[in-house]
């Protein structure tokens, strides 16, 4: 039997009024979102829910419109407010409850503006209230787009610093551990696929600790612009209304004052540039962790790291022994759909149509979709790593089975001998050959060189030719840390 369905009434101009019944089917809820996002993986981005849905957006305008009357009246455009009052307004926004963005919502069916629709719902808002004489100031001299650039850069410069910067910083401080706990394993290094020479295990890892956190690092000091000057971008309402006042300086201390930086050469709409800066360095980040994926999977693949077996979990419909690397797929799949809109995004908002278009409306609403792709993106790869060990056996071995890798370190050995050509020599004595353990010291044993060269030589072992990859280690790890503490 289905489930109980409800009614919806619908008010179209020229067309009046029509009900349609709705399906419970239809009901938006988790298992009906169209938006993976939004259904599925609810629950794994919800933490962005007060930078970048709908209710966000609402309350971010309210924020910019209320804190504009603030200045308004530091500027005496309107008359002085009270401690109270002061308090009223900068709070509106940040209160806001959900009644009242549907009250918005409701006034938006009429005007088809969302900012139009803003503005008269704080007008509703306070005209109870001792302010209701000030309610003509609210979006003085404003185009909506003032509102609206502020509005987004504020949600996306927060969510980034609030929400993925945390949650990416638990992703390098998972990379440290490990860095430092495995960081005296040797392990074979591999080039173009192939066996090259000795590296540690933490070493590889504190490469990409570093790697990623310095475009952490980066996300979190990113400061985008906001703009305040009219139609245009020349303040000329503002100027013809309250020519006493200096725009210019009043538009910066504004901008500032919310945390961005100002932007004064702008048309209607404040460039994306600086947008499109922190797209790329998001994409930057979402570049690491899919290299890291990338190569764990390998890695997993090669049984160089077991996974941690869960109980009840399945593998394969068809193959019950299998402990597939899903996070780190999920987190390879998570990574590149957010690069897929942060580019599309950047390529679409870099370019208006003379003083302004329309299009870029509909393209921001989406920096939060991308930005949740990667936080789902960054959760899978923190639950890879904490279900992964090395599998000290395999390393080993595969570190063990061909001794040619050590060749890299007698040729240049013997170069300091004053050996003549010793590249060559050791080439065709060893390219394409497999060498154990035992041959390699008789190899080593028939060599016409010095014996002090040979010594060293001797004593030499996959496991010691590792040069200064412990070191090195506790040095990236050392600047990570000073990096966080800044």
């Amino acid at each position: 039997m289905k489930g109980v369905g409800f009614i919806v009434l619908f008010v179209l101009p020229h067309l009046g009024h029509f009900i349609i019944y709705m399906p419970k089917e239809f009901v938006l809820t988790s298992l009906t979102a169209i938006s993976p996002v939004d259904g599925r993986y609810r629950e794994k981005v919800e933490e962005l829910v007060p930078y970048a849905s709908e209710m966000a957006l609402f309350k971010t305008r309210v924020e910019v419109e209320a804190t504009y009357l603030v200045f308004l009246s530091k500027e005496s455009l309107i008359r002085p407010l009270t401690d109270q009052e002061r308090e009223t307004l900068i709070n509106l926004g940040p209160n806001l409850t959900i009644d009242e963005v549907e009250r918005i919502k409701k006034i938006e069916k009429t005007t088809r503006h969302d900012v139009k629709a803003t503005e008269r719902g704080i007008r509703e808002f306070v005209a109870g209230t001792s302010l209701k004489d000030i309610t003509e100031m609210v979006h003085f001299a404003l185009t909506s787009e003032d509102v609206n650039n502020i509005s987004y850069r504020l949600m996306f410069q927060r969510a980034t610093r609030e929400v993925c910067v945390p949650v990416l910083d638990k992703v390098v401080d998972g990379l440290v551990e490990r860095a430092r706990q495995y960081k005296g394993i040797p392990m074979l290094a591999r080039t173009h696929g192939q066996p090259a020479v000795p590296t540690t295990l933490g070493k590889e890892i504190a490469n990409v600790a570093v790697r990623l956190n310095g475009q952490v690092r980066k996300l979190g000091e990113s400061r985008l612009t906001g703009k305040l000057n009219g139609a245009v971008g020349n303040y000329n309402a503002q100027l013809l209304a309250a020519p006493e006042v200096d725009w210019i300086a009043f538009s910066q201390k504004f901008v500032e004052s919310l945390g961005l930086e100002p932007n004064l050469f702008t048309t209607q709409i404040n460039p994306y540039e600086d947008v499109i800066e922190l797209f790329q360095a998001f994409q930057r980040v979402n570049g690491v962790l899919l290299d890291f994926d990338q190569d764990t999977w390998r890695y997993i693949s090669d049984d160089w790291f077991v996974q941690e077996v869960k109980k009840g979990e399945v593998g394969s419909s068809t193959m019950p022994q299998k402990v597939n690397p899903i996070d780190f797929e999920n987190s390879e799949s998570n990574l590149q759909t957010a690069d897929f809109l942060f580019e599309g995004m950047g390529r679409k908002l870099a370019v208006s149509r003379l003083q302004r278009d329309l299009s870029d409306s509909s393209t921001v609403r989406n920096i939060g979709m991308a930005m949740a792709y990667g936080l789902l993106a960054y959760k899978n790869t923190l639950a890879g790593l904490a279900r992964i060990r090395p599998n000290l056996e395999k390393i080993g071995e595969k570190l063990n089975e061909n001794w040619v890798i050590l060749t890299e370190g007698v040729q240049t050995v013997l170069r300091r001998a004053d050996v003549e050509d010793p590249y060559s020599m050791v080439a065709s004595l060893s390219r394409g050959q497999k060498i154990g353990k035992d041959e390699w010291q008789t190899w080593v044993s028939s060599l016409e060189i010095p014996l002090d060269a040979k010594a060293k030589l001797l004593k030499l072992t996959p496991e010691t030719y590792i040069g200064e990859a412990e070191k090195l280690t506790e040095m990236a790890l050392e600047e990570i840390a000073k990096s966080r503490n800044k």
